[in-house]
């Protein structure tokens, strides 16, 4: 009997001390809730993944686990909107990349690269431990890449990072293997035919139906975006190509985010009633191809104060380069330097993220009964010699070291068979 009482009590002290230990308080920073202004000496209380208080003055539950964070600042875990993290790995070893799917005549809209999502990924530690927390995942290629999934830096497995999936359709304008003109006809004959499948189900099935743009299976992937469901991630630079973006919105009455957008400035205005948000970079401000002549540094401050709303991103959209996602707050900070607010490009890698892909009241901002997805930072996130000092996704700190840190760790110190004479 003694035992068995003896056993009960040590179950219900680990029990309470694994409940302590879900409770978190990050004490005595700048918080930046994004929604609101910024907060001085504030706390920020976590309890099982999730914000439960964030201001000055609040109480400290008893046994939670302290983070001092005085003389730090506090903000959302960044979101990138445009990489390629655990679906391509190394640009020129193809069995590393399963971000390109071969489709039927350009289509893939049935692919869902997430199936194949490498969470052991090496390139997963260095975005997390500078502060990115989460990111849009996304094919490439053809005229229709695939789905694109919303995932956090974190977990055992690809199905326990993912946020969301799908999170849009991917598509190309521009010269996708043939004149835009050709393209734009394709895309409406794809889209024609998606919006009258439904109808068109049971003679397709019986094989009474005339050649359709795409595969049932295609067909089927693109009813959400019909329906309004799923926005259409449209890769376009030209000011021409952003324009009949913005022409098959109104047509179809789809959702759509531009991504690239060298030439969005120019159509500002457009965009902005259209309430199309825009994907970009802000530090490329040199032409890479014919079709961003008209690229500027100040590209996503001309959006931004005609009211568009801006998702920052690293380097040019579409190149598929997973090396540089950490980058996007330094894409953040030279918006900043090219007329951008500070607290707009905050937004800009938080909430305007987060709202766009539709988990605007999960993540990119702090309040109360969101997910943690919170990072401490040395001081100004967008400063190049801030760190992050601490990094929580869904309440649990995950800034352990990438394969770059033990790798300077083990070379730091050469063996002594190595060290000159």
């Amino acid at each position: 009997m003694r035992k068995q009482l003896m056993f009960r009590t040590a179950l219900l002290l680990g029990a309470a001390t694994a409940l302590r230990a879900q409770v978190i308080a990050i004490t005595g920073g700048t918080v930046y809730p994004v929604k609101g202004p910024k907060i001085e000496n504030a706390t920020v209380v976590i309890a099982n993944g999730r914000i439960t208080a964030v201001g000055a003055g609040v109480a400290v539950p008893a046994g939670a686990q302290l983070v001092n964070a005085r003389g730090k600042w506090v903000t959302p875990g960044l979101i990138n909107s445009a990489t390629t993290i655990g679906i391509a790995e190394i640009s020129g070893v193809p069995e590393t990349r399963d971000n390109v799917a071969r489709g039927a005549n350009g289509v893939a809209a049935s692919f869902q690269p997430w199936e194949g999502l490498n969470a052991a990924s090496q390139l997963v530690a260095p975005a997390r431990n500078d502060g990115i927390t989460s990111v849009v995942t996304i094919p490439f290629g053809g005229l229709v890449s695939g789905q694109a999934a919303l995932i956090d830096l974190a977990g055992e497995s690809g199905e326990a990072m993912i946020r969301k999936a799908p999170a849009g359709m991917v598509m190309s304008l521009g010269r996708s293997g043939g004149a835009r003109g050709e393209t734009i006809a394709r895309i409406r004959e794809l889209l024609d035919d998606a919006k009258a499948f439904p109808a068109r189900r049971a003679q397709y099935e019986l094989g009474n139906s005339r050649t359709l743009a795409a595969s049932k299976a295609d067909l089927e992937a693109l009813q959400p975006v019909l329906a309004g469901r799923l926005p259409l991630l449209v890769s376009a630079e030209r000011r021409s190509d952003i324009e009949a973006a913005l022409k098959l919105a109104r047509d179809y009455k789809v959702r759509v985010i531009v991504g690239g957008g060298s030439e969005a400035w120019m159509v500002a205005g457009e965009l902005a009633a259209a309430k199309v948000p825009v994907a970009t970079g802000g530090i490329l401000n040199i032409p890479g191809s014919f079709s961003q002549m008209g690229r500027r540094g100040d590209n996503a401050a001309l959006l931004r104060r005609a009211g568009v709303s801006v998702l920052m991103i690293s380097d040019s959209y579409g190149d598929g380069n997973g090396f540089n996602v950490r980058n996007v707050r330094f894409e953040a900070g030279n918006a900043v330097a090219n007329g951008m607010t500070w607290d707009d490009a905050l937004r800009s890698v938080t909430i305007a993220p987060a709202e766009a892909f539709g988990v605007g009241d999960r993540i990119g901002a702090l309040a109360v009964g969101m997910d943690a997805n919170v990072v401490v930072w040395s001081g100004d996130p967008f400063e190049f010699l801030t760190q992050a000092e601490a990094v929580f996704i869904k309440g649990k700190r995950v800034d352990g070291p990438g394969r770059q840190d033990e790798l300077m760790k083990r070379y730091r110190k050469l063996p002594a068979e190595y060290r000159a004479p």
